[in-house]
């Protein structure tokens, strides 16, 4: 009689553990493929927690970028930047070139706020504050989103057959996109002219304007080709701020962040309830969905740790916790977070960089509004005239001949006068007896300065001339006053 092999013992498998090699890295970014061809990216629209306050926030910037133009403070434009005039409004402050030191310790100061932020966050500024971001997600894809439907629709209806209705959702997107670049480049030669210029211009033909309709058309189609083809290659490979995050981040740095120690190793399939059992389950918190990589704009997986394409616009975060909410875990198993935080359960702290970036930050800040605070609505500039030293009188006096550069910085016509403060010496404006600015003006004057030969300046100290507007002294200018004795 045949005797019946014992049969093997067979175990019912709920799930399967991912295998998780932390030394993997990369070698090519998430949007090139092997043969290095673009990775079209087909991100799934997000939703959730995050989500909801980046609209908020976006729907705030951009309310302000498109309705700026249209505040006034003092009957100036709030913000204007007109290079070819040099002309330059700055929340309803007007800026001339002589005020170029504040432009550069303003960027100076831009470039540090930067540096310090993103040490302390990270590319934060880019998932929120971003207008490359805040255009490409916020508005571009959401339009996309409601003509060709989610990321699945819209890989079916690109690889069909042109037929009626992929023209017609085609058409009608790209003129949508072609429209709305058509409006940001209106709105931003606003801010290069002003709105008041620009209806004057839209009440001329093109070609009475030709190199600034040209500029339109440009920038129009410059948009259209980076928020419909470009899109995150713009983040990935030509913004420097991205290049930049390699040097700047460190541990303790605040990044949108997966925490591995608790996901790994992955597996697939739902836990058991019961405390005891969880508790044998070899799985990390992870279930391999691929949600997070699914819905990032940028194609990455945050479990391989922070990249350069990583734009922390926070997706990746609210896909996490909708499938931790429906497998009964916590919530943060992707969350901003340091390597420090996640790997040695470390609390942020301010480390020594951080410390010093944040103290050459505040000298710049104190220095910026001192300048500002001492800065007046009158500037003036006194010059010695070009190719002169000094004259001799009739009457024997020592005579200098400067060239005064007034400058209103203000909407109101004001009435200037020159005194020198040197009671033994004299002054003269030559072919007025007072200047009067108009608003915005810059008149140009020649003073001269006449010394008695017995009584003339020190040669180490300065002359004083004191400017007046509409009789209120708002200045005092010094300068050099030559003499035989200086000039020997």
């Amino acid at each position: 009689m045949k005797q019946e092999e014992p049969k093997k013992p067979t175990r019912k498998k709920k799930y399967k553990v991912t295998d998780y090699d932390k030394d993997e890295f990369r070698d090519s970014i998430s949007t090139i493929d092997s043969s290095g061809k673009r990775a079209w990216i087909y991100p799934k629209a997000p939703s959730g927690r995050y989500h909801f306050f980046r609209k908020i926030v976006a729907a705030f910037l951009l309310v302000f970028l498109f309705g700026a133009p249209f505040i006034k403070i003092n009957d100036n434009p709030l913000l204007l930047f007109d290079v070819l005039s040099r002309r330059f409004v700055i929340f309803g402050q007007l800026f001339t070139p002589q005020d170029f030191h504040l432009f550069v310790l303003g960027m100076l100061l831009f470039i540090v706020f930067i540096v310090i932020f993103t040490v302390v966050f990270g590319r934060v500024f880019c998932g929120w504050v971003c207008p490359q971001t805040i255009f490409m997600e916020m508005v571009f894809r959401k339009i996309e989103y409601f003509i060709e439907g989610d990321s699945a629709a819209q890989k079916k209806l690109n690889k069909q057959e042109w037929d009626a209705e992929k023209i017609g959702k085609k058409t009608a997107k790209h003129s949508i996109f072609l429209g709305i670049s058509f409006l940001i480049s209106h709105t931003f030669l606003a801010y290069m002219v002003g709105v008041d210029r620009l209806w004057v211009l839209f009440g001329d033909t093109p070609f009475e304007h030709l190199s600034l309709f040209v500029a339109l058309v440009v920038f129009t189609f410059l948009f259209y080709g980076v928020f419909a083809f470009l899109r995150e290659q713009v983040c990935t490979t030509i913004c420097p701020y991205g290049r930049l995050q390699g040097v700047l981040l460190d541990n303790d740095s605040i990044v949108v962040a997966y925490d591995e120690v608790r996901g790994e190793p992955r597996g697939k399939g739902k836990r058991e309830s019961d405390p005891i059992e969880r508790a044998k389950d070899p799985r990390g918190d992870c279930v391999d969905c691929h949600l997070c990589v699914d819905v990032c704009p940028t194609g990455i997986d945050i479990r391989n740790g922070t990249q350069l394409e990583c734009v922390n616009c926070t997706a990746c975060i609210d896909a996490c916790d909708s499938i931790m909410d429906k497998f009964d875990l916590p919530r943060g198993l992707v969350r901003y977070a340091s390597r420090n935080e996640i790997e040695k359960k470390q609390k942020f702290r301010f480390t020594t960089r951080m410390i010093a970036y944040s103290a050459v930050l505040m000298l710049l800040i104190v220095a910026m509004v001192s300048l500002l605070a001492i800065r007046t609505q009158v500037e003036t500039i006194v010059l010695r005239a070009q190719g002169t030293t000094y004259q001799t009188t009739e009457t024997g006096d020592i005579r200098n001949m400067f060239t005064v550069l007034l400058i209103n910085k203000t909407n109101d016509t004001l009435d200037m006068n020159i005194e020198l403060k040197e009671e033994n010496g004299t002054l003269q404006m030559i072919g007025t007896e007072s200047y009067q600015l108009l608003p915005e003006q810059t008149i140009k004057g020649v003073v001269l300065i006449d010394f008695p030969k017995d009584k003339l300046p020190n040669k180490r100290e300065d002359i004083h001339l004191q400017i007046f507007s509409n009789g209120e002294e708002i200045e005092t200018v010094n300068t050099k006053f030559l003499s035989p004795f200086i000039a020997n």
